[in-house]
């Protein structure tokens, strides 16, 4: 058995909520020792840049989850100008992006994963897709964790999808089937000027929650698929660039539009180091 097989099968026998309740216990505790020294370490080990927050002060963060959802300067992170520009959702790196093809999304070499059972189920809420694009945006530890909108959107269904909660880096991908369908995730879809747009927050390994700004917390473990409709009462409309959503220890977002809506940044490929708010794509001229 090779190493990132024996990881993979590690994942396999952890008990991964447990692991991730007690994560999250440690990662909400304000006491001054524990929150310091996890916190320390966590910025020793992955080489957090801090100057880049809004507070740069590690220790003085109420919690170690307040430290890790951080705010970003915005100044370092400028939003893509033009209407048809597509902002990039997240920090972090490419780790896949393309075409959705037969109703699947390419995970890694060897492996695809279903439209339908990334999206709960709902055969009819893919149709919106099939034949679309898809982008995947992996977020290291180092990074900054919030995500942020492609394009303005009005919000206008929301579904949480109870899962497991595999680790979502390169190794994982490439050594565990369906990762991205089978772990919990929170899917969000929103109407925009490229028509049908989903956001897809995906949860991982110690994820301790996953939170929208219109919702708070939405995970974490919920036994069932839930879902809540937004009608144009609702009323929630989401502007290019602004924060929709954020992982308390998180994880990887996947974004999803329709056939013929848009074009990828050609130079966007697998691995490609992304900034959020960076040039992602564009929107097709509508014929």
């Amino acid at each position: 058995m090779t190493k990132d097989q024996l990881f993979a099968f590690a994942q396999h026998i952890t008990p991964q909520k447990t692991l991730s309740r007690a994560i999250g216990k440690i990662a909400e505790c304000e006491n001054s020792w524990v929150k310091n020294t996890f916190i320390s370490q966590f910025v020793k080990k992955y080489q957090v840049d801090m100057s880049e927050a809004v507070n740069s002060d590690e220790l003085s963060y109420r919690n170690f989850n307040d430290f890790f959802t951080r705010a970003i300067r915005p100044e370092l992170r400028p939003i893509c100008e033009g209407e048809r520009s597509i902002a990039c959702p997240a920090d972090g790196a490419i780790s896949q992006l393309g075409n959705i093809e037969h109703g699947t999304l390419f995970q890694a070499k060897g492996h695809h994963y279903s439209l339908t059972s990334l999206l709960g189920g709902d055969a009819s809420l893919s149709n919106d897709f099939l034949g679309g694009s898809f982008a995947t945006v992996y977020l290291s530890p180092k990074d900054y964790h919030r995500v942020h909108m492609p394009l303005t959107g009005k919000l206008t269904k929301m579904i949480h999808i109870p899962g497991k909660l595999f680790s979502v880096n390169k190794v994982t991908a490439e050594q565990i089937p369906n990762v991205f369908a089978r772990n919990e995730r929170t899917v969000c879809l929103f109407e925009t000027e490229a028509g049908p747009m989903a956001v897809i927050l995906v949860g991982a390994m110690i994820v301790a929650s996953i939170e929208t700004v219109w919702a708070g917390q939405v995970t974490p473990f919920n036994k069932n698929v839930v879902t809540w409709d937004y009608n144009e009462l609702s009323n929630i409309e989401i502007k290019k660039g602004e924060e929709m959503g954020r992982f308390k220890l998180g994880s990887t977002a996947i974004v999803l539009f329709g056939k013929n809506a848009i074009n990828w940044e050609e130079s966007l490929q697998a691995e490609t180091p992304t900034k959020m708010g960076m040039h992602f794509g564009t929107v097709t001229e509508k014929q």
